[in-house]
């Protein structure tokens, strides 16, 4: 017998669909780019307040949104690929989603950092291109456009692939979980995440400060 257990927290749960969003919208201003790159920009800024925002939360989110429930190992990850992982590697992100997790979160943070220091020649350029060499900017906006933006689109197109493989052949809803918050679990005692009201108006304070340090940063470049 089974019974729901909160996995995803409402502020997980918003994060991620709204870095979803946010990545939908950075990939087309892009290829639009006129005037269509003031929202890449402001879209840019936004995607750095949520990332902020989930490294905090992976220290004091809820259970399973904390990085310490899928911080694994490679044997972790090898007993997960011949079947043998106990239910809770595989009720949040599982060992094998885990490394998904990680590869999104440190190239969204260097595509970030690298377009606070992109110059397009034309008529866009990071609000901090001014604190940095020439040589510095010209490798920044190198990456920018023609590596990290592919490396996430790559990334993204195997986290969708993953989802469509878990919901086809595994029958396991992982999006379900992602917009309800539950899971099913076999064994009652398994621990949920906190997810109150007093624990969703800390997030929104966590992400309201996530956001004032984003525009100081900005502000930097004058």
């Amino acid at each position: 017998m089974t019974h729901a257990v909160r996995i995803w927290d409402l502020p997980t749960r918003l994060f991620h669909w709204l870095l979803a969003l946010c990545a939908v919208g950075l990939v087309i201003t892009a290829n639009v780019g006129g005037n269509a790159m003031v929202w890449h920009f402001r879209l840019g800024y936004a995607v750095a307040t949520l990332l902020l925002f989930r490294l905090v939360w992976g220290l004091v989110g809820g259970r399973w949104s904390r990085f310490s429930s899928f911080a694994y190992g490679p044997g972790s990850v090898l007993r997960y690929l011949r079947g043998q992982s106990p239910e809770a590697h595989r009720l949040g992100h599982n060992p094998l989603g885990a490394l998904s997790v990680w590869a999104l979160l440190l190239f969204l943070l260097v595509q970030v950092g690298t377009g606070l220091i992109s110059d397009d020649e034309i008529a866009a350029a990071g609000p901090l291109t001014a604190l940095v060499s020439g040589d510095t900017v010209a490798r920044a906006s190198w990456y920018h456009k023609d590596i990290g933006a592919w490396v996430l689109i790559a990334l993204v197109g195997l986290h969708v692939l993953a989802i469509l493989f878990y919901a086809v052949v595994k029958r396991q809803a992982l999006v379900g979980a992602m917009v309800h918050g539950d899971r099913q679990a076999e064994q009652a005692a398994t621990p949920g995440s906190r997810d109150t009201a007093g624990t969703r108006a800390a997030a929104l304070a966590v992400l309201l400060a996530c956001a004032a340090v984003v525009r100081w940063v900005v502000q930097l470049g004058g």
